[in-house]
């Protein structure tokens, strides 16, 4: 029998850890997983990770210079570095730095973890040097090698494959049970406290017009909880200033995206990466327009979708159906499409670059990818195509966020020795840090929103 392949992951927020971890899973399905949270403003807590619902044989917080400690102290096969750009740079370096020549190293692998909407360049730049990056449809991974042949850089690691969490049965209109409506809000989009309220009030306005109906927000996290983006205006406490409050068919709610939505009848959203996983059950998905169709909202993504509609259409009785074409571009074809499931067979639109079946396992080409790694005697030294050469006032600056100096090495100081310190003292410590995550939390949603009016007085 085969020995598990060891594979750890590397994530800074709970939609990061549910990406990397079923990522994963799907790049090796047979494997023993590990986990790591690096430790930073998002850390999530426990109540957040449970929300998730993917579980590791183990799971640690750590920074960047103890994960590169691990690595290299246990032999791991696989490394999803489920992180933001420059976190994942850091660990290619740090990585270049601990494997400089061809050697028995894991397989670097990193990604998105939803739409990319926005700093594509430069986010694609910093994941440059993974052994594979993937991209969730071939529209993404067509842009993602325009940039980087764009540079002159090696764009073989870009592999397509699809968001790993799609799935949940297909959307069936069942006429006896109320109609509900999922709003999917989001923790910076939009970021004006006049623009969030105003889609609040008009989802309560929404239950209001309709009493037969339920709507659901569907919130990412509760006050003092962070996720991949900073929330200054959390929807909970703009509920409480709408007079008279919610209504009674209009409520609150948090848990796993995919059990919200197999009671739902419409997603709404500005743009969520739920939109996509609504979209492949086939369940009618509105992305809103009230605000504009702005790249800073991220909802241009959608453009040409089928599913751009405002509150005032929804109101009068729209329910926004995706455009097959469209699907198929981004790899979100209907869950009802034979294959539905992206692990082991979806219509994710699998490009004829690469030689598969438009119906075919959207992970085959990376799990043969991985697979050839993971066979080869020895790997190359990762190289990114940001070094001390060609963004020498740029990469450092990076590094050093991560207590890593400019040639990927850990500072002096920055990997912490656990022998010797007492339970205690690790206690004590882990206390003052969370005590002090909790003091920047509440000043992110607290101080800095009641500073930001008196400077517009």
């Amino acid at each position: 029998m085969p020995e598990r392949k060891r594979v750890a992951v590397l994530a800074d927020s709970d939609t990061r850890w549910k990406w990397g971890a079923l990522t994963a899973r799907r790049l090796v399905p047979d494997h023993q997983l590990t986990g790591f949270l690096l430790r930073g403003r998002a850390t999530p807590t426990a109540r957040q990770l449970g929300e998730v619902g993917v579980r590791a044989d183990r799971l640690s917080e750590v920074t960047c210079a103890e994960f590169l400690a691990e690595i290299e102290r246990e032999r791991y096969d696989v490394v999803v570095l489920a992180l933001v750009g420059g976190a994942v740079q850091a660990v290619l370096h740090g990585a270049r730095a601990l494997w400089p020549a061809p050697a028995r190293r894991p397989v670097l692998v990193t990604g998105y973890v939803g739409v990319v909407y926005e700093k594509l360049a430069d986010g694609l730049l910093l994941r440059h040097g993974a052994d594979l990056v993937l991209a969730n449809s071939r529209h993404d991974a067509q842009r993602f090698r325009a940039v980087y042949e764009g540079v002159g850089a090696d764009a073989a690691a870009v592999t397509e494959t699809a968001l790993p969490f799609l799935g949940g049965a297909p959307y069936e209109p069942a006429g006896s049970r109320a109609h509900t409506v999922v709003f999917a809000v989001q923790p910076s989009v939009p970021d004006s406290r006049a623009d969030r309220a105003y889609l609040l009030e008009r989802a309560a306005a929404h239950a209001r017009r309709h009493p037969g109906r339920e709507v659901l927000i569907k919130l990412r996290s509760k006050p003092g909880e962070h996720t991949t983006h900073l929330e200054e205006q959390p929807y909970q406490r703009l509920a409480e200033k709408i007079p008279g409050g919610l209504p009674a068919n209009c409520r609150l709610v948090y848990g796993n995206m995919g059990e919200v939505l197999d009671g739902a009848d419409l997603l709404v959203t500005v743009s969520s990466t739920a939109a996509l996983e609504s979209l492949h059950r086939s369940i009618p998905t509105a992305i809103l327009t009230d605000l504009g169709i702005r790249e800073a909202l991220g909802n241009h993504h959608f453009l040409g979708s089928g599913c751009l509609a405002s509150w005032d259409q929804i109101d009068s009785g729209l329910l926004p159906v995706g455009d097959p074409a469209w699907l198929a571009a981004q790899g979100v074809l209907p869950a009802a499409h034979p294959g539905a499931d992206p692990g082991t067979g979806t219509g994710t639109g699998i490009g004829s670059e690469q030689g598969a079946d438009p119906g075919a396992d959207a992970y085959a080409v990376a799990r043969a990818k991985v697979a050839g790694l993971l066979a080869a005697a020895r790997l190359p030294s990762p190289a990114p195509y940001y070094t001390r050469t060609t963004a020498p006032g740029y990469l450092p600056g990076i590094l050093a966020r991560h207590h890593l100096a400019p040639d990927g090495t850990p500072l002096p100081g920055a990997v912490r020795p656990a022998a010797g310190e007492s339970r205690l003292r690790r206690r004590l410590r882990a206390h003052l840090r969370e005590a002090a995550r909790g003091a920047y939390r509440h000043g992110v949603q607290r101080v800095a929103p009641v500073i930001r009016r008196l400077g517009e007085l």
